[in-house]
């Protein structure tokens, strides 16, 4: 899948509250998900530096809840994945795997 944006676009996309620039994915993120096996909302979680604790007060949901969803024991509602989209500032697309 390809999308055009502007290049003004592009860099705004690009840099995180941090003022440090990542890719989408981040090769972290990649590394991560596929070579330490983490979820992919624990490897976002994890490179932008944030516990469990952290990211479930941004996104509005509970720690146990952040637990069950990297473990893959439990899928976010709609509505939980759009706060956890917005608290990572991440595609909600790039969070969850889902199988076919």
């Amino acid at each position: 899948m390809f999308a055009v944006l502007t290049m003004a676009d592009y860099e705004r996309l690009r840099k995180s509250d941090d003022g440090k620039c990542h890719t989408l994915p981040h090769d972290n993120v990649v590394k991560m998900n596929l070579g330490q096996g983490y979820s992919l909302l624990k490897a976002w979680r994890t490179h932008f530096g944030l516990s469990q604790s952290e990211l479930a007060h941004k996104a509005k949901c509970t720690q146990a809840q952040i637990a069950n969803f990297e473990a893959e024991k439990q899928i976010p509602s709609a509505d939980t994945l759009l706060r956890l989209s917005q608290a990572l500032a991440v595609s909600a697309d790039l969070l969850i795997e889902i199988e076919n």
